[in-house]
């Protein structure tokens, strides 16, 4: 009973401590699935003032619990865990489980970065995980010598080695772009507003192409649709409730797709109130009061709009044009009807990086100044694209410099954390899209950059050193048990000669 309730403690503390890393790791895309789960249920929520505090929950209930069986252990006491222990433990194994299970069905992509991140943290887990080994071989060597059977005490021995092992050579399979030399750090990438600053304004607006500037980024990246009226606008939902206050607006339409107002209709709309209200990233900087009153006042702007404010802040604008309904009155004709926003701004075409892969020829005829801007990396048989903007998961960071060489540039999105921006900065993305421009702007470096040399020395004196650790731990130990055992000796003996000299 002891042992299976021990292994049912150790699965929870790893799954937990395995799940907490996945949390971290997942904290650059939340709000994709924040969004999505909005889309789905209709009500807001920050998920990560729930992934992580119950996370944190489960790594210190198991962790502090498997401290306490290892103490036990080492006094030679039964675990006998309480029944309440028990149900938490299952507990755990039940709710990591299931939420991997939710991963794999729902958003399988995060896998992708799961290994990505891989590549940042590898070196910090190898020493973390040298660490462990050796805190764990004295209750290991303890078991050992006090174990009666030979098959028992060999297969424990066996394990524990092999498992030392192959975390010491573990070094041998971590790659990360980031060990090199300090003068082959490629240059910073640039930064693109995703959806502008949207921790320090409200997504598509005009405020927000404002922070986007502050912020250092060199180009607003957003969504644009097209309404009933034939006037192109910025949106990214199919649906006006997450960033309008449709739903007070036109109550009997807030369901209505987005395309479907008329310019006029959604001029009247609110784009800035939700923003204060719902807070949508967790941790962002606090407005001052007059960022809170122009906030309250944004509305959704046109295309045209946009292009006009970004020309003098010497921002680049990069869009993707959404297709309307099929009723739509410009079902078929939205790509014309966009480019004619465009080229009636009088902008310089070379600020607008155009996305849509409709009708790509035609605007290259009618707007050849246009930067084209492709999602594949495949070519198209009549043009080699050479500007890329695929998701961060979508490409093997090995694959970025090979491009460089064609002289195709990379921009991957959307990179919110600096973990994952220090691997792209290593790897030598151009540019990346982003939430965090504030943030991602103030890297003076990435994260973590050590020369192949350095990292060689940590590794092998990391090794060396737990190794010798292991070997006097084993040493002690032995010693402890054949003291134990002499002890014993003794003890009978004294006992046999009182039993002797009573009779």
């Amino acid at each position: 009973g002891d042992c299976f309730w021990f292994g049912v403690l150790a699965a929870a503390f790893l799954l937990s401590l395995g799940w907490l890393y996945i949390g971290l790791v997942l904290l650059n895309d939340l709000h994709n699935f924040n969004e999505f789960l909005f889309r789905h249920w209709g009500h807001w929520l920050d998920w990560s003032l729930v992934l992580l505090p119950v996370a944190s929950v489960m790594v210190t209930y198991s962790t502090l619990l498997l401290l306490l069986a290892l103490l036990l252990h080492l006094c030679g006491q039964p675990l006998h865990l309480h029944w309440l222990h028990k149900g938490l433990l299952l507990l755990t194994v039940l709710l990591v489980a299931a939420a991997l299970v939710g991963l794999e069905i729902q958003w399988q992509e995060e896998w992708k970065s799961l290994h990505l991140s891989l590549q940042a943290t590898a070196p910090f887990l190898h020493l973390g995980a040298v660490v462990a080994i050796t805190l764990l071989a004295w209750p290991v060597a303890d078991t050992f010598y006090r174990a009666q059977k030979r098959d028992p005490k060999v297969l424990l021995l066996l394990l524990f080695l092999g498992v030392a092992l192959a975390i010491y050579l573990a070094p041998l399979g971590i790659s990360s772009p980031c060990l090199m030399e300090h003068d082959q750090l490629p240059q910073k990438p640039e930064l693109v507003g995703h959806r502008g600053a949207p921790m320090l304004a409200p997504e598509n607006t005009l405020m927000s192409l404002q922070k986007t500037a502050e912020c250092g980024a060199s180009v607003f990246e957003t969504d644009v649709m097209v309404s009933s009226d034939g006037v192109p606008f910025l949106m990214h939902d199919d649906r006006l409730g997450r960033t309008t206050n449709v739903a007070s607006v036109f109550p009997d339409r807030a369901a209505g797709h987005s395309a479907d107002f008329s310019w006029a209709e959604l001029k009247q709309l609110n784009a800035g109130t939700w923003f204060l209200e719902r807070k949508p990233f967790w941790g962002s900087e606090k407005l001052s009061d007059a960022d809170r009153r122009e906030a309250q006042n944004q509305t959704v702007p046109s295309l045209r709009e946009l292009l006009l404010a970004a020309a003098p802040l010497n921002l680049s604008v990069m869009f993707d044009l959404r297709r309307p309904p099929p009723n739509h009155t410009y079902h078929h004709t939205f790509v014309n009807r966009t480019l004619d926003a465009v080229l009636s701004a009088g902008v310089p075409q070379a600020m607008v990086l155009w996305l849509p892969d409709e009708e790509r020829a035609e605007v290259q005829r009618r707007a050849p100044g246009l930067r084209q801007v492709y999602g594949y990396r495949k070519e198209n048989g009549t043009e080699r694209p050479q500007r890329l903007n695929l998701p961060y998961q979508d490409l093997p960071l090995t694959d970025i410099k090979l491009l460089q060489r064609d002289n195709v540039s990379v921009n991957l999105f959307v990179v919110n954390k600096p973990w994952l921006f220090s691997l792209l900065w290593c790897a030598g993305a151009d540019s990346v899209t982003t939430n965090a421009c504030q943030l991602l702007q103030q890297l003076p470096h990435p994260v973590w950059l050590i020369s192949p040399r350095t990292y060689l020395v940590i590794w092998t004196v990391s090794d060396c050193v737990s190794a010798l650790l292991l070997l006097w731990i084993f040493f002690l130990q032995g010693k402890c048990a054949k003291e134990r055992e002499q002890a014993v000796s003794e003890t009978a003996v004294l006992l046999t000669k009182i039993n002797n000299l009573l009779e």
